[in-house]
């Protein structure tokens, strides 16, 4: 039977065909632990792990430690680490968000199934990975086992056309479909189509991330030539296994999105499920905070593209813009490029690489009242502090030219360079 791309790769990890609907039990390629996980996770009662060079530990959600309780579970996971001979360790210094580190160093490979607690494991699928969110209790047994079960899942196809504008992210793409197709729960949202050529790697890699908003089981490309390209230049000896769709698999649906036709585009508070729209149609609303960041978009074309736009301007004085690259390396290149400098100087902060702002931990939380608009990974009620708070979500582009206004606003008017 012809097959779509998720029953390629859970096919191939469960040794046997992956009939929709069918329950396959798979072997894990890989399964990261972050730094939170330790402080009430039962990872400290395990006697061995089925592999420890399937096993990564990243500190990401509450780095450095800002709080006593955060710096008692690095030390759990430091010590889980050295117990059970787990090397791929990204601490402090070497940290980032999960799904960015894993990108980064080449863990994250077409065809490998990953699993993680961190419902946004699905950025992965940008590059061809079958990788989703567990809960705590699974990723454990997961660690124990090394294999773990899916119910495999029908397929939403999106047929990708045109190119994208110069100032259209894939966070716009995303909205778009979010906003025109609603909910995919229960459904793997694979993209291809010939549009998808032309579309970069950090843009498949933002869509990948922000499928768990859509309530996609897995979100997930195909590894194409740009794909193969990415993933060899962070591991240039890993032997890497292509994966893509038969040309007469069976979907639920088949879309079509014309990427030249994407608009800037903003959600509004609450949920990005038919709740988005053109910028135009939220212009003029006051933001209180701009944020800039998260596996989504904290990537270092987000920050070149935000310091492009702020470069020799100013923040407007009523808002407080906070950039948070994903990673220490892409911190070090930033910095090392000028875009930090470029982003200081027009009054933004930048903060250390960390998960804090997007789910309102740390560096970053709002008080009730206030106005944020995002371009991180949710905007639902409470994402990002106070419950009283308002999040709207859009793409770094549209942050940073609503951050020099202080109020949603369309990069292509504040910037005179139209799409």
């Amino acid at each position: 039977m012809p097959d779509t791309l998720i029953q390629k790769v859970l096919g191939r990890a469960s040794g046997g065909p992956a009939a929709v609907g069918e329950i396959v039990v798979c072997d894990v390629d890989l399964t990261a632990l972050i730094d939170i996980q330790f402080a009430h996770d039962r990872l400290g009662d395990v006697v061995e792990v089925a592999d420890p060079d399937r096993i990564a530990i990243v500190f990401d959600h509450a780095v450095p430690a800002p709080s006593v309780r955060d710096a008692e579970s690095g030390r759990k996971a430091r010590a889980f680490a050295a117990e059970h001979g787990i090397r791929k360790v990204f601490d402090v210094g070497r940290h980032g968000i999960v799904h960015q580190v894993l990108a980064e160093q080449g863990l994250a490979r077409p065809g490998s199934v990953i699993a993680c607690t961190d419902s946004h494991t699905c950025a992965a699928g940008a590059v061809g990975a079958a990788a989703r969110g567990l809960g705590p209790a699974e990723v454990l047994q997961i660690v124990c086992t090394g294999r773990t079960w899916y119910q495999v899942p029908p397929s939403v196809h999106y047929a990708l056309s045109g190119r994208i504008h110069p100032w259209v992210n894939g966070k716009d793409v995303f909205l778009h479909i979010a906003g025109r197709y609603g909910d995919a729960t229960g459904h793997a949202v694979e993209f291809g189509g010939p549009g998808l050529a032309g579309l970069p790697m950090t843009d498949r890699r933002t869509i990948a991330t922000q499928g768990a908003e859509i309530g996609a089981d897995f979100t997930i490309f195909p590894s194409d030539e740009l794909c193969l390209d990415y993933v060899s230049a962070a591991a240039p000896d890993a032997e890497l296994m292509p994966v893509r769709p038969d040309e007469d698999a069976a979907y639920a649906a088949v879309r079509p999105v014309d990427l030249s036709a994407v608009p800037p585009m903003v959600a509004r508070p609450g949920t990005v499920i038919d709740n988005t729209g053109p910028v135009s149609h939220l212009a003029g609303t006051r933001i209180d905070q701009a944020f800039i960041g998260s596996c989504a978009n904290g990537q270092l074309a987000d920050l070149e593209t935000a310091a492009r736009i702020l470069k020799g301007q100013r923040v407007a004085p009523t808002t407080r813009l906070i950039v948070t690259p994903a990673s220490q390396r892409i911190y070090a290149e930033a910095s090392r490029l000028g875009y930090l400098a470029d982003l200081v100087e027009a009054g933004a902060t930048v903060t250390n690489p960390t998960c804090g702002a997007c789910f309102g931990y740390h560096m970053g939380t709002l008080a009730a009242g206030e106005v944020c608009l995002t371009a991180s990974t949710r905007n639902f009620k409470g994402r990002m502090g106070s419950a009283d708070a308002e999040v709207y979500m859009a793409s770094p582009a549209t942050v940073a030219a609503s951050a020099i206004r202080g109020s949603i606003s369309d990069v292509r008017e504040v910037t005179g360079v139209a799409a």
